[in-house]
């Protein structure tokens, strides 16, 4: 056996059964070796989108994800992929082809350790064939047990060295959640207690983790929904997480740049804000116009050095969000002495009032908001679009969104089922990334509808994916919001005597260009073309759909208002 069979063998081994790439000379045998070990090989049209597929399906399936490149510019081609990755901390390992040690004027030679902790991953090597093994499972183990996205540089001439047999058999991957300090847990539950208006916001860190044992762990949306039951606390959460409170009467949905008219009222009315595994950044406070002047803020998070980090915090706590929402909840409920068990009970609801709840009912949700419709018969509003999308596609969805000006019509508009529905990669704010997440989300939730939502320069950008979803025969909804512009930077810089001339484009027919790879397609310029959106509903959805949606697009989003603020 050759080292890169012993390396494909042992990733699948420790969990990985897909990989996502382009195959080249230096990254066919390792490829193929997966395969071989039981993988199925996923193949994109270019890199990034690979590493992009591999970064969603790792997201909503909670499983290792692999991308395999070839060395030098199979590895640059998908930095933006990788990059997207490092910054989201998904446990993700990028298997990439190296150049010997010897040949210094390779074509393909590049230095690949510093490319991967230039983009914030970290680069791991295989060294030998003695080593082939060890050199795995270390970096399978730093992606899962720090989050991390990890480079494992596979060198051209180490590949073809003999292993010593038999392989060793790798210990599972598994994730041990760090527990809270207990003066720290105590604070908390005082705080909690004393609190008449606290607000939960989950972040990232409160996801499901990867390669946990389903049947040995409590999920961190119970442990908060116990908790905020306990203490009357309202539950929101940032973009990235949403979902994670789907159906509870007492959600908020997002918090930030997304949030609806009455959720952004109520956060910001909180006396009480805790953050878990949540960042707490620019995006989930509006610049910390949602955080009240008076009102302690909480983080918890795993890592030391996230705490702080954007705003400053009264409490920062160490510590896993299921694991300590568990123990402050046990110590409201098991501490006698405990003020603030004594005060829940008393009956304080904290702010769960029948008044607050009835409110979120009947105006929480953004398709509550009224608007003025700015169709034109030739250009549809791009809430309308929305919001009747979200009627005649099936619920069971798992929804992507590209970035763009564009993006917070589907991201609001377009309801999820759960955390596992809704699939963002927005950490590095490129466009273009927008399709492959859908495909790596759909391959991971094959019994839901994959929806990808996409402004037409990010759909543009991405293009050679949509041959990608037409091979792979899945049976998928992609909508264009085609304002025919880079959005973003029309109603950012638009003004008297601008040339926009350089973010403006023609017309451009993606609905034709959809049909030539495969795919039933429509133009929608007003609702009545969305008839043929409700025919492919019913079936047989034997090729995938493209909504090229011609939309208005007279002033910017408010989500993109709100984020250039101060800018």
């Amino acid at each position: 056996m050759i080292v890169a069979e012993a390396v494909g063998r042992t990733l699948v081994r420790l969990g990985a059964d897909r990989a996502f790439g382009v195959v080249g000379s230096g990254n066919f045998h390792v490829t193929d070796a997966m395969v071989a070990a039981g993988a199925r090989y996923v193949a994109a049209r270019h890199e990034s989108g690979a590493a992009v597929m591999a970064d969603a399906y790792a997201r909503v399936s909670g499983k290792l994800g692999v991308v395999t490149v070839h060395q030098g510019c199979g590895l640059t081609n998908a930095l933006t992929g990788v990059t997207e990755a490092a910054k989201s901390r998904t446990p993700l390992v990028v298997l990439a082809a190296d150049t010997p040690a010897a040949d210094l004027r390779s074509n393909f030679r590049v230095d690949q350790d510093a490319l991967a902790h230039a983009v914030g991953a970290r680069a791991e090597r295989v060294h030998g064939a003695d080593t082939a093994v060890a050199d795995t499972v270390r970096a399978c183990r730093l992606a899962v047990s720090g989050r991390r996205t990890v480079v494992l540089n596979l060198p051209i001439d180490v590949q073809s060295r003999q292993v010593p047999e038999p392989l060793p058999e790798p210990d599972p991957l598994r994730l041990h959640r760090p527990a809270p300090a207990p003066e720290a847990v105590a604070e908390l539950a005082r705080l909690l207690g004393q609190s008449r208006r606290p607000v939960f916001i989950a972040g990232r860190g409160a996801l499901p983790r990867p390669c946990a044992e389903e049947a040995e762990e409590r999920s961190a949306a119970d442990a908060l929904r116990e908790l905020g039951a306990a203490t009357g606390a309202l539950l929101a959460t940032s973009a990235v997480a949403r979902g994670l409170f789907h159906g509870d009467p007492w959600s908020l949905d997002v918090s930030g740049g997304f949030s609806s008219p009455l959720a952004a009222e109520l956060i910001s009315e909180a006396n009480l804000v805790v953050g878990w595994g949540c960042a707490l950044n620019k995006w989930t406070t509006r610049h910390g116009s949602l955080i009240a002047a008076d009102a302690s803020l909480v983080q918890v998070d795993v890592e030391a050095e996230a705490i702080g980090a954007h705003r400053p915090v009264d409490l920062g706590i160490v510590g896993d969000t299921a694991a300590t929402a568990s123990a402050v909840t046990a110590l409201l409920a098991g501490d006698e002495r405990s003020p603030a068990r004594g005060q829940l009970q008393n009956g304080r609801r904290g702010y769960r009032s029948p008044e607050v709840g009835a409110r979120i009912e009947r105006e929480l949700a953004w398709n509550t908001v009224p608007y003025t419709d700015d169709s034109t018969g030739e250009n549809i509003d791009p809430r309308t679009l929305s919001i009747r999308l979200d009627q005649l596609l099936p619920r069971e969805r798992v929804l992507a969104v590209d970035s763009g000006n564009f993006m917070g019509y589907p991201a609001m508009f377009l309801s999820v089922p759960d955390e596992r529905g809704f699939c963002f990669t927005q950490a590095f704010q490129s466009i273009g990334l927008g399709l492959a997440t859908a495909i790596g989300a759909a391959l991971a939730r094959p019994d839901r509808l994959p929806v990808a939502a996409l402004g037409d320069g990010g759909a543009l950008m991405g293009v050679s994916e949509l041959e990608t979803v037409v091979r792979l025969g899945l049976p998928m909804a992609v909508v264009v919001y085609n304002d025919r512009a880079y959005g973003a930077e029309v109603h950012h810089f638009a003004g008297d005597g601008v040339d926009l001339s350089t973010v403006t484009f023609p017309d451009t027919d993606i609905a034709a260009l959809a049909r030539g790879l495969g795919y039933t397609a429509v133009t929608v310029r007003g609702e009545g073309d969305l008839e043929p959106v409700a025919a492919w509903v019913d079936g047989p959805r034997s090729t995938p759909l493209l909504v090229d949606a011609k939309i208005t697009s007279t002033e910017g989003s408010w989500w993109l208002k709100e984020a250039f603020r101060g800018h």
